[in-house]
């Protein structure tokens, strides 16, 4: 195979160096990519949507051995995973590929000897792969930053080593961006090379090598930053990692050290790169440097967002005051795969959880609606849920940290992965079947991975662990259910207590008919949505259905004010992942979010638990009246409630500067140690206006995820401008925890009232119907996007937007495509006095009192126009 992937690439390189590359370069002060290799931001197109879908694998002997033959054997298991990864326009220009090793301490004690570096023992030092600028006055400036960096976290750099590799085979594309590759070998400072440590000397501390080595890291790629080519691929003293912009084919003939027989390894994980409608780099090729990772983590957005605010709360034993040294924790260029690198890295270096634990954390199997589920494991990821939000979307992900190496997929399957186990103590494991002949008598178990579960190999224990053991094991850690049962909070018993002390919360209606209240036409109500969406839902709790095709206007189109909502569009599943089912496929899908202050995910303690648990977002008046008075029954949990409306005449300007003061209320809330926050626009009246709830929500959101002080609090909406699914949608997608329509429900209950609702259901059923129906509505916008639970939805930002200005975007909507530019805050403003006007007339009118007719879904003369518009046939 080797000699005639040699000659094809021989005939390539003849064939194509006649022809000159354009050295694409993308330079631009806002471009944060590594090596210019991605172009910034601009017309349609956003470097923060880059995926890639992959191949994996990994070849582990069980009892942890060292052999040439591992590290060789996992070049085939690449190599027939080409067609998983993809080529540029010429085949010489792949989109990236490489394999993670173990330390081989034989090789490199062979090779430094000759550059004169005497090392320790194995695992006393470190070794990496470093990317530089083909340019020896950057290099040699870059290495100076890390040696001092280095030395200021008490480690020295015994010298460097570069990496010795085979340029010719590249296409033009990966040569224009072909990194110089240099090998630190880093130890303690203590260490002297004439007095060697023991292998087993107490004075070696593993932990603390390990976390300078991450702290270094971070130090010096915050300093060197990516303009300077600068990206370490691995620094570690358990494995490393050679990986580039190329083929599959290539990655051996590129680099010489993986073919000497010297290169004794434990294991070998390898990955291909397909990176989906996106840019290959040098930088984006993987494995990662403690993961590899086929598929899409479709709450990429979310989960950054949740991270920077964690970083407000977080505290670490371990790292002390270093800490900060560490933030961002996500590095700002990575693809979604570099992300979820980024937080399993913290989370495992820390030291309070190990690399499967952490695992289990990032990527929990479906328990909410698994009642067959052990309730020890249960416990633990109902704790891990209060602490983090599952990075959702179908995913396999391969990983080792030298001693651990396995394989853990989605809750849902999503992605393949097979494995065999050999009777000379092999795992081999790839995204398919064939990647490397084996002789049907050497086989002593072969299978695939099970949605949701683990396949872990302990190379210290010499063993394979069981998924069921592991897993009760780290459930076993600690009484998670004991933690859960003291500190838990939950809704149900927040109104029983309540109701208990003889404190009314229900609702209280006024005398004015529904087709006679001025809150209605202030928000934009209009007949047919009452008519077409929310009446059908009262009844048997389901979405009106109708036909597919709109031919109105679009809301940046119309000559009509439009709420914001419909500004936004949807995202779905369009290429790389199967939408869920979330009928059929009900035991993975999750409306539960828990709010309220999160804990610190740098320990376990049971105070991580003090959280509220919601069984869906939607609130109802109840419901909602229940948390604002919870204070009663919870004197730690208190409630401030925060008016997000202006008065009228402050016009225009008014707007933008409610939502100011709205941001800097929710900041003081949160120092007065309140820990929950409803947004109200109830105080609408003739007098005073209300801002959106979604420029509310969406704007307090983004404000406290960049001052990282949005983990303190829990955010709840209460709303008379929401009534539809897509409302509830959006306002769930930019970070509102719940939500309480509380104009629709006030409304429908009057519908009731007046006897225009059909059938005779009490009107708790009602307002039950309708919340059932919002939730399924949100369950299906949610699998369309191959998401599984709320709580990776919520803030997740699953959408585009159509129209409406980055001045906008950049304060409430933060990530968030808007390709076609447009409405202001003074438009949205304007807007929302319009409809104001309309409820509340600051003259008296002739019109007779009732709801308009919009014609939004059917043509109505005055209303909005459409294509199929009868007056034109």
């Amino acid at each position: 195979m080797v000699s005639i992937i040699e000659s094809v690439n021989h005939n390539n390189i003849q064939q194509n160096d006649q022809s000159a590359y354009n050295n694409l370069t993308f330079r631009d002060s806002n471009n944060i990519s590594w090596a210019d290799a991605l172009p910034p931001k601009q017309g349609l197109y956003d470097p923060d949507y880059e995926k890639d879908s992959c191949g994996v694998g990994f070849i582990v002997h069980i009892k942890g051995a060292p052999s040439h033959k591992i590290l060789s054997d996992a070049r085939d298991v690449l190599c027939n995973m080409t067609h998983r990864g993809a080529v540029g326009s010429d085949a010489r220009d792949g989109d990236g590929a490489g394999v993670m090793t173990g330390i081989p301490h034989e090789f490199f004690h062979q090779e430094t000897t000759r550059l004169g570096i005497h090392l320790p023992p194995q695992g006393q030092y470190a070794v990496g792969n470093v990317f530089f600028k083909p340019e020896h006055a950057v290099t040699e400036e870059c290495k100076q930053i890390f040696e001092q960096i280095a030395k200021s976290l008490n480690l020295k750099v015994l010298g460097w080593r570069e990496v010795p590799k085979n340029d010719s085979i590249l296409g033009p594309a990966a040569k224009s961006r072909e990194p110089i590759i240099l090998q630190p070998f880093v130890t303690l400072a203590s260490y002297d090379s004439n007095i060697p440590l023991s292998s087993n000397d107490d004075n070696f501390d593993e932990a603390y090598f390990s976390r300078q080595l991450y702290i270094l890291r971070k130090q010096t790629t915050h300093a060197i930053t990516v303009k300077k080519w600068y990206y370490i691929c691995s620094l570690s003293n358990k494995n490393i990692i050679y990986k580039g912009q190329l083929a599959p084919v290539q990655v051996y003939n590129y680099f010489h050290d993986l073919n000497n027989v010297a290169y004794k390894t434990h294991f070998a994980l390898v990955h291909s790169r397909f990176s989906t409608n996106t840019f290959p780099s040098w930088d984006r090729a993987q494995p990662m440097r403690w993961c590899a990772h086929n598929g899409e983590i479709n709450t990429l957005r979310g989960n950054k967002n949740w991270m920077r605010a964690r970083e407000g709360i977080m505290k670490s034993d371990y790292f002390g005051a270093d800490l900060d040294l560490l933030y961002p924790i996500i590095e700002e260029g990575g693809s979604d795969s570099a992300a979820f690198d980024n937080v399993l890295e913290l989370l495992v270096i820390n030291g309070v959880v190990t690399l499967p634990e952490a695992v289990m954390m990032m990527i929990p199997e479906a328990w909410q609606n698994n009642f067959a589920m052990e309730p020890e494991k249960r416990a633990f990821y109902q704790w891990a849920a209060c602490l983090m939000e599952p990075w959702d979307g179908p995913a396999l992900f391969t990983f080792s940290d030298g001693r651990y190496c396995g394989a853990s997929l989605d809750r849902n399957g999503l992605r393949p992965c097979r494995f065999y186990i050999t009777t000379d103590d092999l795992m081999i494991c790839a995204s398919e079947v064939g990647t490397i002949g084996i002789e049907p008598e050497r086989i002593v178990k072969k299978g695939r991975l099970q949605p949701g579960k683990m396949l872990l190999v302990d190379t210290e224990e010499g063993r394979v662990v069981d998924d069921k053991e592991l897993k009760l094991s780290v459930a076993s850690k600690a009484n998670f259910r004991s933690w859960l049962d003291k500190y838990m909070i939950t809704l149900d018993n927040v109104i029983e207590k309540i109701k208990s002390t003889g404190n009314g919360i229900s609702v209280e209606l006024d005398d004015i008919p529904v087709s006679e209240d001025p809150r209605l036409q202030a928000f934009g109500y209009t007949i047919e949505q009452l008519n077409l969406l929310v009446l059908p839902m009262l009844s048997d709790g389901k979405e009106a259905l109708g036909s597919m095709g709109n031919d109105a206007p679009l809301a940046c189109l119309s000559d009509q004010p439009r709420l914001i909502y419909d500004y936004f569009r949807q995202l779905f599943a369009q290429v790389t992942n199967p939408p869920i089912d979330p009928i059929r496929e009900e035991i993975v899908m999750s409306l539960e979010c828990y709010v309220g202050p999160e804990g610190n995910i740098l320990e376990i303690d049971e105070q991580q638990t003090c959280r509220l648990s919601l069984p869906t977002p939607i609130l109802s008046i109840d419901e909602l009246n229940a948390i604002k008075c919870m204070e009663r029954v919870q004197p730690d949990w208190t409630v401030a409630t925060i008016d997000i409306t202006f008065p009228k005449q402050e016009g225009i300007p008014g707007y933008l500067l409610a939502l100011e003061r709205v941001c800097s209320e929710v900041s003081q809330a949160i120092t007065e140690g309140y820990k929950v926050v409803i947004l109200s626009d109830a105080a609408v009246n003739a007098e005073r206006v209300a801002i959106s709830s979604l420029i509310a929500a969406g704007g307090v959101h983004h404000h406290l995820v960049r001052i990282r002080q949005r983990s303190k609090i829990a955010l709840i909406v209460e709303t008379a401008e929401a009534r539809e699914v897509h409302h509830i949608c959006v306002l769930l997608g930019y970070g509102a925890d719940a939500i309480c329509p509380y104009l629709v429900m006030e409304a429908i209950l009057k519908l009731k009232r007046e006897n225009a609702i059909k059938g005779d259901l009490p009107a708790e059923k009602i307002i039950s119907n309708y919340k059932k129906a919002i939730n399924n509505g949100v369950l299906k916008v949610m699998s369309k996007m191959g998401i599984s639970t709320l709580q990776s939805y919520k803030g997740a930002q699953i959408f585009e937007a159509l129209g409406i200005d980055e001045s906008v975007i950049a304060r409430c909507f933060a990530g968030t495509s808007s390709r076609i530019k447009g409405t202001t805050f003074d438009i949205l403003a304007l807007d929302a006095l319009t409809f104001h006007e309309r409820g509340y007339p600051t003259r008296d009118t002739i019109i007779p009192p009732g709801l308009p007719e919009s014609g939004e879904y059917h043509w109505r003369d005055g209303g909005e126009p459409h294509i199929n518009d009868p007056q034109f046939r």
